[in-house]
């Protein structure tokens, strides 16, 4: 995810530092409640447009959907920026997501439109939850039912694919051996496919985890898709786009998702595009 991360939490409350601003929740439930979103594309220029969409005022749209679903924390998983992670797109996406990072805790995960330094400078290079993980920004958040994970996959900016890299591979199959056992969700914004454009060393990567059964699912972003099925057991969960669509036949929006020791509830909030499955919500059962 990498922006910010929590230590573990207590069934009963936790409290993060983010941005700045302190923030006490209460966990009753052995659940995780988040907004997830991705493909933010936010530009400087709040009048910057493409397929006729605004990405900043989708995103102006979509913070007081978020704020009302009332999720215990948002993510952002990768293309937070438009096109090249410039300084000006990221005071313009703090701006934008104030109303949120000021009452939750939000992270955001680097994506290949997204500039690694830009993005530090931003929103600070120390975050709880950070990991050491050379050249990369790498999140752990916890809670009593499952653990993310947010890897990050960014080569440099504005160029399509993404790689993870071996210091990157080693340390997740390290701590995946080491951590305490909890159902555990991946996050990257590079698609696990075989395109060019896609996570090169996505091979490499379920070589890890397919028989390191606490890894429950795989969430991601890039194709600007709506869509989860399942590979090998585990849940592989494609984001919508919050910015665009690359197609009339998907949403633009986002997922309020419900994540527990057994599964997660994904439940799509769109915004524009293809509306049909607004509202519309879906069960994934976690693998033993």
């Amino acid at each position: 995810m990498p922006h910010l991360g929590l230590p573990a939490l207590s069934r009963r409350a936790f409290s993060v530092s983010l941005c700045g601003a302190a923030t006490v929740l209460r966990a009753q439930e052995p659940e995780m409640h988040w907004a997830l979103l991705s493909d933010t594309h936010i530009p400087e220029n709040p009048e910057d447009a493409y397929r006729g969409f605004r990405p900043v005022e989708n995103l102006k749209k979509a913070v007081p959907m978020v704020l009302g679903a009332k999720p215990q924390g948002a993510l952002i998983c990768g293309d937070a920026a438009r096109l090249k992670g410039m300084p000006g797109d990221y005071q313009q996406l703090k701006s934008l997501l104030e109303p949120l990072s000021s009452r939750m805790p939000l992270a955001i995960a680097l994506g290949n439109h997204d500039d690694r330094r830009n993005f530090l400078e931003a929103f600070g290079a120390s975050q709880p939850g950070a990991q050491k993980v050379k050249d990369r920004h790498v999140l752990v958040i916890e809670s009593p039912a499952v653990r993310f994970i947010v890897l990050d996959s960014l080569i440099m900016p504005n160029f399509t694919p993404g790689l993870l890299g071996k210091n990157q591979r080693t340390w997740l199959a390290r701590y995946l051996d080491t951590a305490p056992s909890l159902p555990t969700v991946l996050f990257v914004h590079h698609t696990p496919d075989d395109g060019d454009g896609s996570l090169l060393d996505i091979p490499r990567l379920m070589d890890i985890i397919r028989d390191r059964r606490s890894v429950k699912a795989l969430v991601f972003g890039h194709s600007h898709r709506y869509a989860h099925l399942a590979w090998d057991g585990i849940q592989m969960i494609n984001l919508p786009a919050l910015g665009y669509n690359f197609n009339d036949d998907q949403p633009v929006g986002w997922v309020d998702a419900v994540f527990t020791a057994k599964g997660a509830t994904l439940t799509l909030r769109a915004i524009g595009g293809n509306v049909e499955r607004d509202g519309k919500s879906v069960v994934l059962a976690w693998r033993a």
